[in-house]
């Protein structure tokens, strides 16, 4: 029984195997192999290579944070899938604005991407699929609230309120600033964990339901604590080899000349991607309140969390930072915390939300490159 057990575990985690090998090149070999950057081809398939494997890396975490979801029921599952992805983001961007020249408004264009990503593409399409596959479904109309509560405030005070202070020019923050803006960050964001894990634990979970996510697989064998270490365990290669991104998403940068923005959507993008999944996922099982769990919760980590990360380390290296959104990026924004209010001010989901989301997504794309 323990040959077998030990057997199905080696085929369920051999992507594991992949990233501990891409890690070891890259540690053993990452001086020659970064030396091929300023040969066009080669710099795109070691980009490619790392990004396909940090993003498989990523899918494992978020495999194994459903596993412990299972187990421990909303709203943790979903808490310790935020918490894991939002690390990954902030030793990502950590990485970028440590390495190469300066993009000070990496960390700003990151939180935006992910912003618009989650709130509007992956909203609008796990409300889509699940509207589609199930005509309206239900959520907890105070657990949204408490989301966008605090999301809405923590969102116009890093994003928003820079473009408007006078105490510095340009967009961006005095040192008072950012530190009282890290201190409210990171002290609302301990609030509303202490609300959705205690006191108000049962705003976080479906009308009627114990906090139990049944998503219709298989139970796993594994003990808690297994279940915890592999988590833990293929988190360890996807901070390294996401530093290890860091360099030809750099070299794009600063060597090719494109835009500036390109580092944060890469970015978002390894962060988004298997949280969309995730809520696509349990809309067309018709858990869509997980699905609320996974988009607002990211969203709120990602201000609450990261923000005052990367105020800290641009501290600590000396590297500046910009936040404050600029032209159509600001009304985009503001748009879409407007149109995210009036989604979720029902407790119910239809297609024609979805929809609204999608165009919202579609336009910020358009607005990347013809902004």
């Amino acid at each position: 029984m323990r040959t077998a057990g030990l057997s199905r575990l080696v085929r369920e985690e051999w992507f594991l195997g992949i990233s501990v090998l891409t890690s070891f090149a890259f540690f053993a070999f990452g001086k020659p192999l970064f030396a091929q950057l300023s040969k066009p081809p080669l710099s795109v398939l070691i980009f490619l290579w790392l990004f396909a494997v940090v993003l498989g890396s990523a899918m494992s975490v978020v495999r194994h944070a459903d596993a412990l979801a299972e187990r421990l029921g909303e709203p943790y599952g979903t808490l310790i899938l935020t918490l894991s992805i939002t690390s990954i983001e902030v030793a990502g961007i950590s990485a970028v604005m440590s390495h190469g020249g300066n993009n000070p408004t990496l960390a700003r264009d990151t939180i935006f991407a992910v912003v618009m990503i989650v709130l509007n593409g992956m909203v609008g399409l796990s409300l889509l699929v699940g509207a589609w596959r199930h005509r309206e479904q239900h959520y907890n109309l105070q657990g949204a609230n408490a989301y966008l509560g605090v999301i809405v405030p923590l969102a116009t005070l890093s994003l928003v309120c820079p473009d408007f202070t006078q105490t510095t020019s340009g967009p961006t923050l005095s040192v008072a600033q950012q530190v009282v803006l890290g201190l409210m960050s990171v002290g609302l964001y301990g609030i509303f964990l202490a609300l959705q894990t205690s006191r108000h634990h049962g705003y976080f979970v479906a009308d009627g339901g114990h906090g139990t996510a049944k998503h219709g697989r298989a139970a796993r064998s594994e003990s808690l604590w297994t279940q915890i270490a592999l988590l833990v365990i293929s988190m360890v290669p996807v901070v390294f080899l996401v530093e290890q991104l860091a360099q030809p998403i750099d070299y794009l940068i600063d060597t090719l000349h494109v835009p500036a923005a390109l580092g944060g959507i890469v970015m978002a993008v390894l962060v988004a991607t298997p949280e969309a999944i995730g809520a696509v996922r349990a809309a067309v099982a018709d858990h869509v309140q997980r699905s609320v769990n996974i988009f607002l919760g990211s969203v709120l980590s990602t201000i609450g969390l990261t923000v005052p990360a990367m105020l800290l380390v641009s501290r600590l290296t000396g590297r500046p930072i910009v936040l404050g959104l600029e032209h159509t990026d600001l009304v985009m924004l503001m748009l879409t915390l407007v149109v995210s209010i009036i989604t979720f001010s029902s407790g119910r989901t239809n297609l024609l939300q979805g929809a609204v989301h999608l165009l919202l997504f579609i336009a910020y794309l358009l607005l990347i490159f013809e902004g």
